[in-house]
Order: structure tokens, then sequence, then C-alpha cells
């Protein structure tokens, strides 16, 4: 009989958020994987936990996959750890999922702290709809098409950070996305932490002089249905009237409802559009 995988969350910064179920399964184990050993040992000795580990990383997660699932084929049961947090959000754990669901093998979840909800809880933003895009990628052309979905984007956005390239990001996002709140959540559960709310540029010019450290964790402001109709409003103020009607009457539209949209995309009233017209045809 195959064994399970457990995907175990560790803590993020304090070690008092480790869960009793985590330290358990981690004991009860046959192997642990971890993300890197030499950290994860510290973790390990602290809560007296004895079991073997076996280091699975970005740049091994194909080759070892390979490996952990013929173990788990085998009736093992590995326990998967990250350096901080939940595995398989932004790291190589993905990768191994995957692969077990292909063999055949269960996969579950001992949850606990993860950072990217951490930080969305005390960003003070809006919480019903977020979207994770965890580190912006360092490859141009894959960041540019990253970005451009980003600047239509309603959902309130969470981004990881490393604070020698904070002031670059948020200058970056203030660029593209224009001046949106952002909450700046570091040192999260640690003695230090900190969320310093601001625009995207008040932000950059605080960490400009004031040198962050720790990871960061970036929750910005979607784009408010507001604004989207703002800016649909002020593409068809571009063309006249006369022009906007002409595209939906292209359309087969009838004259009335080509009125009603009209005056519903430029923000007026149908009468206002049919005196207009009215005005221009009498003249």
């Amino acid at each position: 009989m195959a064994g399970t995988l457990y995907l175990c969350a560790t803590p993020i910064g304090n070690l008092e958020d480790m869960t009793f179920r985590a330290v358990r399964v981690l004991r009860e184990a046959d192997l642990i994987a971890a993300e890197d050993t030499r950290n994860s040992v510290k973790l390990l000795n602290h809560f007296e936990i004895q079991t073997p580990m076996t280091s699975y990383h970005e740049y091994n997660k194909f080759e070892k996959g390979r490996k952990l699932v013929e173990k788990l084929s085998e009736g093992k049961n590995i326990a998967l750890i990250t350096d901080a947090g939940t595995p398989g959000i932004s790291d190589p754990g993905e990768e191994l999922v995957r692969m077990c669901h292909e063999a055949g093998i269960t996969v579950t979840a001992v949850p606990g702290a993860a950072a990217c909800v951490t930080a969305l809880t005390i960003s003070g933003l809006p919480t019903r709809r977020f979207a994770f895009e965890a580190f912006l990628p360092p490859e141009k052309k894959e960041r540019e098409a990253v970005l451009s979905s980003l600047e239509k984007e309603q959902r309130t956005i969470v981004l990881y950070e490393a604070p020698h390239r904070l002031v670059k990001t948020l200058k970056l996002l203030a660029e593209r996305l224009g001046d949106r709140q952002v909450s700046v959540c570091r040192e999260l559960t640690k003695r230090h932490e900190t969320v310093y709310r601001s625009t995207l540029s008040g932000a950059a010019s605080y960490y400009e002089e004031h040198t962050p450290k720790g990871e960061c964790v970036l929750v910005v402001e979607g784009l408010s249905r507001e604004t989207i109709e703002q800016e649909e409003q002020e593409r068809w103020t571009q063309l006249s009237i006369e022009e906007h009607m002409e595209y939906y009457l292209s359309q087969g539209i009838d004259r009335k409802d080509a009125m009603k949209k009209t005056a519903k995309d430029r923000g007026m009233q149908k009468r206002e559009i049919y005196n207009y017209l009215e005005k221009i045809k009498n003249s």
C-alpha cells in the first residue's frame, strides 16, 4: 500500500505558531523532505523531532521528486516542509504534489502559517477576493505579461519581495498600476512586525529613507469599479457623439437602442443624446 505525502506548514517567524498536529506528523513520518536542511534542522531540534531529512528544492525538484515518489509508492510516509510557511505556495512543492497525483499517491495538508494570507488579513485592504502573484518574474517578457494583467486587476493583489528590491518594485508598480494604496508587511509574526500603509509612490519614498529588513509582502489595492467606469467613459469621449452612434448603428442596432448605449457609455442621459442629435440635424 502506498504511503501519504503530508504538506506540513511551519512557522513564518514565531515558533509558537507550530501546530500540535504538525509536530506529531513530522515525528511519525518516515522521512522529511526539506527545502533547506540546514535551516530546517533548527526547527526540528527545537521540537525534538529526530526523523531523517533529505533535501528537496528548486534545483533538484524533478530528480529528487521522482525518488520521493518511489519511496511513497513503497509505502513510506513523507512530510514536506519549506523554509517557512506552507509548502506548495511559491515553492517547488507544487511539482511534487503534481507528481504524486499522477502516480495515484495520496496528498494531504497539515495547515498552518502562510505569509500571503497573514499579510492580507492585517493589511486593512479588502480580503473577499484577492490575486496572489508571489514574486514578480525576473525574466523581462514574463514580468511584462504579469504586469499587464495586473493593470486591470480588480481583486486585492498580494506579492512577495526581497528587501533589496522593494523600492524598485514599488516604483515599478506605481508606474504600471497607478498610485494605488499598498500595505507593506514585514517581519510577519516576529518581534519587529510592521505594516506600513501608504500609496505605492509614498511607500517607495519611505523605504528609500528607511532601509527595509526582512522579507516583504506587498498587499496592493485592486482597481476600483469606479476607476474602470471612468476610464471607459474617457475612452468613449474621444469619439464624437455622431461617431459613437455610428459605432452601434454599424452593428445593426436600431437608433433607439444605439442612443441608449451611447448615453450609458458616456455617463449621460438618453434625452441629452437625442437633443444633441436633433440639434445637429436641424442646424
